[in-house]
C-alpha cells in the first residue's frame, strides 16, 4: 500500500473532538426510522435479508428500495447510474429523514472505472509519445555525451513520476457504499477522493462537499446469507448483553511519543493511542504488540475489538472473535471481494471467522483514506453513537475505495 502526504493528519486533540461532538448534537443519534435499506431484486436471497434486517431493527416497512440490476460483485459506472441512482434518488426525494443508506447482500460491491476522459486520455498519450522519444534517445549507441544522458536520465525519471502521479489523479474505480453516500451531490468530480466534511480532522477546513450533501452508508454483507443474519443478529445480542472479550493492536513501531508524525507512521501512532485511550477506561484488557511480528495464530482468543497492519491479502487466522466483535486491517485492497472462495482478503475472512462488523478497501486506497483508529475506536467505545456514525466521523474521504462492513445502527455497550 501506498502513501502519499496529507498536510491535515496530524495528531488531534481530544478536547478538540469532544467539542465538535457536543456542538453538534443533530448530526448523530441515529434512529431506525432514519435508515433505508437497499436490496436487488436481481440477487437471490437480497429482498429477503433486507426484510429480516428491518423486522429485527424495526426499521419502517416503506423503508426499502428495490434496485435492479447485476449481482455480481462489480458494477459498471453506466449501470449504477442508470439502475442505481434513480429510484434511491426518487424515494431520498420524497423522505427527506434519511440520514443512513445500508446496502444488502446481492448489491455489487464495486463501480469499476468509466475509463478516461478524452483529455485525460490526450494528456497520457503525449506523455507517452514523450516518455518513448526519450527512452530512444538513451538506446542510440551514438548518444555519448555522459553529462548530456545524465540528464536525459534525470528528465525521463521525472517524467516517469509525474505519469504515475497522473495516473493515481485520474483513477475512479470506487466503492458502491461510497459514492452512494454522495447520492445527494450531483454532479461532482468522479477522479480519486473528496474529503469528508464530517471527518474530524478537517474541522474547520473548508471542503468542496458540505455536510448536507453527504448521507452514511455500510453494508450488510458476506459470503452467503448465513453470515449476514449473523452480523445483525450478534449485533443485536452484543448491545444487550454487552460485548465481552480483549481489544487486540497490532502496530508495527514503539509508541512515538509527542514526535509529529505522517503517513504510516501517522496510523501506527494512531493504533498506540486507540489501545491507550481503551486501557485507561479499564472496562477490557487490551493487548498491544509493538514489533515487527504480527499476531500469530490462537495468540488472540475472544477478540472484541481489532486493529492493526500491514498482511497484505493474507489473513492470519489469529482470532477468535467474539459475538459482536468489531475490527479492520490497514492494508491494500482487503475488501476486494466478499464471496471468492479462495481469497484470504482480511474483510472476509474475519466475516467468514465470526467478526460482526468489519472495514476495508475495494482497491489501493493509499492509507490516509482509511478511518483513524484513535477517532474510530473512540467514538464506539463511548457508547453514544452508533457504527456508522463512528465510521462517519472518523474517515478522511468519500467517493473512493473504503467500505462499513457491519450493521449501522449497531451500538456498542462496554456496561452491560
Amino acid at each position: 500500500m501506498r502513501t502519499i502526504p496529507h498536510r491535515y493528519l496530524n495528531t488531534l486533540i481530544l478536547f478538540t473532538v469532544l467539542l465538535f461532538f457536543y456542538g453538534c448534537p443533530r448530526a448523530f443519534a441515529l434512529d431506525p426510522k432514519e435508515v433505508l435499506v437497499i436490496a436487488n431484486l436481481n440477487a437471490a436471497k437480497s429482498k429477503g435479508l433486507a426484510l429480516y434486517y428491518m423486522e429485527k431493527r424495526q426499521i419502517p416497512k416503506k423503508n426499502l428500495v428495490l434496485v435492479f440490476m447485476t449481482d455480481k460483485e462489480t458494477c459498471t459506472r453506466d449501470e449504477y447510474e442508470r439502475k442505481a441512482l434513480p429510484p434511491i434518488r426518487r424515494f431520498l426525494h420524497q423522505n427527506t429523514d434519511i440520514r443512513a443508506l445500508v446496502t444488502l447482500f446481492g448489491v455489487p460491491l464495486k463501480i469499476s472505472s468509466p475509463g478516461k476522459t478524452p483529455g485525460e486520455q490526450a494528456e497520457l498519450q503525449q506523455m507517452e509519445l514523450k516518455k518513448k522519444t526519450m527512452e530512444d534517445q538513451l538506446n542510440d549507441t551514438s548518444f555519448t555525451d555522459a553529462t548530456a544522458r545524465r540528464e536525459k536520465q534525470k528528465e525521463l525519471s521525472a517524467l516517469k513520476k509525474n505519469r504515475a502521479e497522473f495516473l493515481r489523479k485520474i483513477d475512479k474505480l470506487a466503492s458502491f457504499d461510497s459514492e452512494l453516500s454522495l447520492i445527494k451531490k450531483d454532479p461532482y468530480d468522479l477522479n480519486m477522493w473528496l474529503p469528508n466534511p464530517y471527518y474530524l480532522g478537517f474541522k474547520n477546513q473548508k471542503t468542496a462537499i458540505k455536510k448536507a450533501d453527504v448521507l452514511m452508508t455500510s453494508r450488510l454483507d458476506g459470503a452467503d446469507e448465513t453470515i449476514v443474519k449473523r452480523i445483525i443478529n450478534d449485533s443485536i445480542e452484543a448491545e444487550k448483553t454487552g460485548l465481552n472479550g480483549s481489544a487486540y493492536f497490532d502496530a508495527r513501531w514503539k509508541d512515538p511519543g509527542e514526535r509529529n508524525v505522517s503517513g504510516y507512521g501517522f496510523y501506527d501512532k494512531s493504533i498506540h493511542q486507540a489501545s491507550q485511550w481503551l486501557a485507561r477506561k479499564n472496562q477490557m484488557t487490551v493487548v498491544l504488540n509493538d514489533d515487527t511480528t504480527l499476531f500469530q495464530k490462537g495468540e488472540c482468543p475472544d477478540a472484541a475489538l481489532y486493529c492493526g497492519w500491514y498482511s497484505l491479502a493474507r489473513y492470519i487466522d489469529a482470532f477468535s472473535w467474539a459475538k459482536g466483535s468489531v475490527g479492520f486491517h490497514i492494508a491494500s485492497s482487503e475488501c476486494a471481494t466478499l464471496k471468492g472462495e479462495t481469497s484470504q482478503v482480511w474483510c472476509k475472512r474475519m466475516l467468514d471467522k465470526g467478526i460482526a462488523a468489519t472495514i476495508g478497501p475495494v482497491g489501493e486506497p493509499y492509507v490516509q483514506s482509511f478511518p483513524v483508529p484513535e477517532i474510530f475506536f473512540h467514538y464506539l467505545t463511548e457508547g453514544y453513537l452508533t457504527l456508522a456514525e463512528s465510521y462517519l466521523i472518523s474517515l478522511p474521504y468519500l467517493s473512493w475505495k473504503m467500505v462499513l462492513i457491519g450493521d449501522p445502527l449497531y451500538r456498542l455497550n462496554l456496561n452491560p
